[in-house]
């Protein structure tokens, strides 16, 4: 891929397991490496004997799925569609996995002459639910194998809605992603797709009057808490504990040193303080609508206004709650 050498993009990195993997997939309809060993071998899976013929198509075979992949024009449509979805930094793509089928159902639906606009909508949702699911972490050779024979025989729209109703129903949404966000590690897939769903949404950061989410991630922003770190450590809690996602915002660091180790019904009675004209202290909103706004869509509770440690794990599993059905809405959205 000679042009790629001249790409400061990094959002994908194939290295030649990935090329070989989306190449072959996307042209075999295979997704076993060890199939493509047998057939680069001549190997006729239905008679169990090697032909030379077979060696001859599936070399070129091979060669049209490696020119689809490194073809520019393929991979940079393809990276706009991820980069759509509110995926434009790679610390929010954990898994290479679904990365690659991603770029696998966008080769094969552009082969079947699916419509531009539905590809668009499909990779991203595929991709998505991929995460979400952890749909091939596993073992995602079989996985690979099993999607690409239903993509390559089905309708992909029903293909996508049977998927969705066995692994997104209503018990995903209210329970299990709901329990997913209950964790200290700030990689973990699910609050990456809650901060791109931020990001496509356009939010603002945490208590920011302009500044944007994609702003912070664009420009290596930094991950605060709302609950202020220093404050519930100095009220006993342990690492496991205050590190907690659902404590977890972008936030603009001066705003963050602004608010220090001040308890939310602290700061907050500050803010509103802020909002009817004594001067700004924590960014620039100056009005409580404002402030409002800025809260809802970072999934705050508008409890935090009263809050302190007695309410902390309160704030977590409200939090929690807001966080999922902002995934929810964004995924249906894509």
């Amino acid at each position: 891929m000679s042009w790629l050498r001249n790409e400061k993009e990094d959002l994908y990195d194939p290295d030649y397991n990935d090329l070989l993997r989306v190449g072959f997939t996307s042209e075999f309809n295979r997704g076993k490496l060890a199939d493509l060993v047998s057939l680069l071998s001549g190997r006729n899976f239905v008679t169990r004997t090697y032909e030379e013929e077979i060696v001859k198509e599936s070399f070129a075979t091979l060669e049209k799925g490696i020119l689809n992949f490194i073809n520019e024009t393929n991979f940079k449509r393809f990276l706009m569609i991820i980069k759509s979805a509110g995926f434009i930094s790679p610390k929010l793509i954990r898994s290479q996995n679904a990365l690659n089928f991603a770029y696998i159902l966008y080769l094969k639906l552009k082969s079947q002459n699916y419509n531009p606009a539905e590809i668009e909508t499909y990779v991203r949702k595929w991709f998505v639910l991929s995460i979400l699911t952890g749909r091939y972490s596993g073992s995602p050779e079989s996985m690979f194998d099993f999607d690409i024979k239903n993509v390559s025989s089905k309708d992909f729209e029903e293909y996508l809605k049977s998927v969705e109703n066995a692994d997104l129903s209503d018990a995903f949404w209210d329970a299990a992603l709901v329990q997913n966000l209950n964790t200290s590690v700030s990689s973990s897939p699910n609050f990456n797709v809650y901060l791109a769903a931020q990001v496509k949404s356009n939010d603002k950061g945490f208590l920011s009057k302009d500044i944007t989410v994609k702003d912070l991630i664009s420009h290596r922003g930094d991950i605060h808490h709302v609950f202020p770190r220093d404050y519930l450590k100095k009220n006993s809690l342990k690492r496991g504990e205050y590190n907690q996602i659902a404590n977890y915002v972008y936030m603009q660091s001066e705003i963050n040193v602004q608010i220090g180790n001040k308890a939310p019904n602290g700061y907050f009675n500050e803010l509103k303080d802020q909002c009817n004209g004594a001067g700004l202290k924590y960014g620039g909103i100056d009005k409580f609508q404002s402030l409002e706004d800025n809260l809802m869509m970072n999934c705050i509770p508008d409890t935090i206004f009263s809050m302190d440690i007695g309410n902390y794990d309160e704030f977590l599993t409200q939090r929690r709650v807001l966080m999922a059905e902002k995934i929810r809405d964004y995924y249906y959205s894509l």
